[in-house]
């Protein structure tokens, strides 16, 4: 009897079937002598759409709404059917005894296997492969330790009611407000506050009004001192700090107290996904999404990571039998930031890293017992490893000391004051490469004594403007969803794209700015879907599930009342809203004026009747050919001889060459790799949304 194994993905499916000896690759499987390896495409069930309940719902009536099935229902995807209809030949087979689940071992994971077992109505006994990392000695372990799936139930349990709780309101929500207001209006429980809170900040920018300030700066001997009076340093009257200048100028100037401290900072703990999004966008400007891609790669592709969507920065107590190994392999890469690790003979000297109650499902980021080759890394996956093994070297170095010196000096019945720090140890800032960020003043303060005096001889008073806050960066913006609990690790980059891709915010150098349609959707949007506090709760409840302390009934039964109270909130308003992107030009079809909105191609201008499909591209198609003469990729333009290339910097016109060109192997390869399934499809929520606002644009 055989194993059927079930990947979440092409491409771990090969790496599991050859760590298990399975050679004999067919189109939706690879079979061994014990196994049978076959894989999914990212989802291949979802939750039925309102239409598949009931043909009326294909037309968005407010009057249908809510939308509140009795029951949710699967359906499979109509690009993936054909994989899972291979999945659903296998398991009838009469030779198979048992099903591994080996998708990602998370909770959308969970769902995508659960939900394939359940369509297939499989009834023979189900394990599960939980693993950290892809390496062959991972797979390999794992499969010798195989855990039952009963034991991952409630995880299950959880995500269908997250998928169902999105659905419900999000979809209803959505179609409210969409159909209230005549324009795709995207609303759910996570991306609406998540919106509040960049229009909030937006809101404390407006409203700033900046006041002028002075600050007063002394040369006492070579030292430079600042001006302070209790905690301010800063003075709103222009006259009393041209008053304080002009009295200490040429003054003695006395030492008064000598303050030195020793401080320290430990070890920072490996990352969780979260931080390292939040470092990424910081240090390399990476949105949430590319962190979250690149290392997926590293992790999948070049198995040299652990599990990625992690919300733990610790590790168990049975990884530290692993330290050594994982610095063996790094020490080719890294020799000279490894050595102290290998002398210690891999001996982690942050202890408190250490810790099983702190660990949920999945320890932290931290690299594998796999030998990195660096030159087969592309220049994104070498930033984001660096990061990810410095963290983890610094696990192994000392703590950081460091000696502050404050120095206060008494002018007249005026207080200056002086800083220095000096490193004591550099400790593990010798390998995370934040060593030279202090700071020496000329002379020492540690050569002066108290009581001491100096004439001051210059006096510097600087104009300057209160400041606004300035908008979010991504990593900000991760750093308050997190602080609120919107989201989890593995979602909140795909909430900031959805927001993105709904045009209610934009990106511009980095940071995040509220669009006009995202001032007037939060405006319209329920209270209590703005509110970070209430999805943070319903977080909390799916938490709760998925550790067995929560009931699924309960939590359901409570979003389909928030749901009913949701839409009748939208019915009853009176407030208004004015399609921010309306054009001048008409409709030639209908005559309704056009939107214009963004396309993946630029500008395209879209008919803003709801009944009429009509569009056109804004923007020229920007074709791959080269110009000859600038080499930037040409404009493709149709005109009465035909469709030619244009080039908008040069003014440079060639006629498009319609002979079909023959396609080389190597296309080819391509070719079939990209329609063969192996790009992987979004989750239920994005699916259903998406195919809920096509039929709106």
């Amino acid at each position: 009897m055989k194993s059927l194994v079930l990947a979440e993905k092409p491409s771990v499916a090969r790496d599991l079937a050859r760590v298990l000896g399975c050679t004999n690759k067919q189109k939706h499987y690879i079979e061994g002598p014990k196994y049978i390896v076959t894989w999914a495409l990212g989802h291949l069930i979802e939750l039925k759409m309102p239409e598949d309940y009931d043909t009326k719902f294909k037309n968005w009536n407010m009057d249908d709404l809510p939308i509140l099935p009795k029951k949710m229902e699967l359906k499979i995807i109509r690009q993936t059917a054909s994989q899972f209809k291979g999945i659903e030949h296998l398991a009838k087979r009469n030779d198979l005894n048992e099903l591994i689940i080996a998708t990602d071992a998370g909770r959308e994971g969970e769902l995508v296997a659960r939900w394939i077992i359940e369509k297939i109505r499989w009834r023979k006994p189900v394990k599960r492969l939980w693993i950290s990392s892809q390496t062959d000695k991972a797979i390999k372990d794992g499969f010798t330790h195989l855990k039952s799936a009963k034991q991952y139930d409630a995880l299950y349990e959880s995500a269908v009611c997250r998928a169902e709780a999105d659905w419900l309101i999000g979809l209803n929500v959505t179609r409210a407000l969409t159909t209230k207001y005549d324009d795709p209006l995207s609303a759910g429980r996570v991306q609406t506050p998540t919106l509040a809170m960049i229009l909030d900040r937006e809101k404390e920018i407006l409203a700033f009004i900046p006041k002028e300030y002075w600050t007063i700066q002394t040369k006492i001997g070579l030292m430079t001192a600042s001006w302070h009076r209790q905690n301010e340093k800063r003075l709103f009257d222009e006259k009393q700090a041209n008053d304080i200048s002009q009295k200490v100028m040429d003054q003695q100037a006395i030492i008064t107290s000598i303050d030195k401290k020793e401080k320290s900072e430990q070890q920072p703990f490996p990352y969780d996904l979260t931080e390292l999004q939040r470092d990424a966008n910081r240090r390399f400007g990476f949105s949430a999404k590319k962190t979250s891609n690149v290392l997926q790669s590293l992790y999948e592709q070049h198995k040299l990571v652990t599990y990625p969507r992690t919300d733990s920065r610790y590790l168990t107590t049975d990884i530290e039998a692993t330290m050594e190994g994982r610095i063996l392999a790094l020490q080719n890469s890294y020799k000279e930031e490894c050595k102290p690790a290998i002398q210690n003979k891999g001996k982690v000297l942050a202890r408190k890293v250490f810790n099983n109650e702190k660990v949920t499902d999945h320890h932290a980021i931290i690299p594998t017992d796999e030998r990195p080759i660096i030159a087969n890394l592309s220049s994104d996956e070498r930033k984001l490893y660096d990061i990810i093994v410095r963290r983890f070297l610094a696990l192994f170095y000392p703590i950081y000391r460091y000696e502050t010196i404050h120095v206060t000096f008494q002018i007249g019945d005026e207080t200056f004051s002086a800083t220095e720090s000096s490193i004591n140890d550099l400790g593990f800032k010798a390998v995370t490469g934040k060593g030279d960020e202090d700071k020496h003043e000329v002379q020492r303060l540690s050569d002066l004594q108290k009581g001491q005096t100096f004439t001051v001889n210059n006096v510097k008073t600087d104009k300057k403007l209160t400041e606004p806050p300035l908008r979010y960066t991504e990593a900000d913006l991760l750093a308050k969803m997190e602080k609120y609990g919107l989201g989890t690790p593995a979602t909140r980059a795909d909430i900031i794209e959805k927001l993105l891709s709904s045009e209610t915010i934009d990106r511009q150098n980095n940071r995040l700015h509220p669009t006009p349609k995202g001032k007037q959707l939060i405006d319209l949007v329920n209270d209590e879907l703005k509110s970070p506090e209430l999805t943070a709760k319903w977080e909390a409840d799916l938490e709760a599930i998925a550790r067995g302390r929560g009931k699924s009934e309960v939590f359901l039964q409570n979003i389909r009342k928030q749901t009913n109270h949701l839409v009748a909130e939208i019915k009853k308003s009176d407030k208004k809203y004015k399609a921010h992107n309306l054009t001048g030009s008409k409709c030639p079809e209908c005559g309704t004026l056009m939107k214009e909105t963004k396309g993946r191609e630029g500008r395209i201008l879209v008919c803003s009747n709801r009944e009429c499909n009509f569009r056109k591209r804004k923007d020229p198609k920007i074709s791959n050919k080269r110009c000859p003469q600038c080499h930037k990729k040409m404009e493709i333009h149709s005109g009465k001889a035909g469709a030619y290339f244009q080039c908008r910097r040069c003014n440079l016109v060639e006629k498009a060459d319609h002979k079909k060109k023959s396609v080389s192997k190597r296309e080819e390869r391509q070719l079939l790799k990209k329609y063969s399934g192996e790009e992987t499809f979004g989750n239920s929520l994005a699916d259903a949304l998406k195919n809920a606002m096509k039929d709106k644009n």
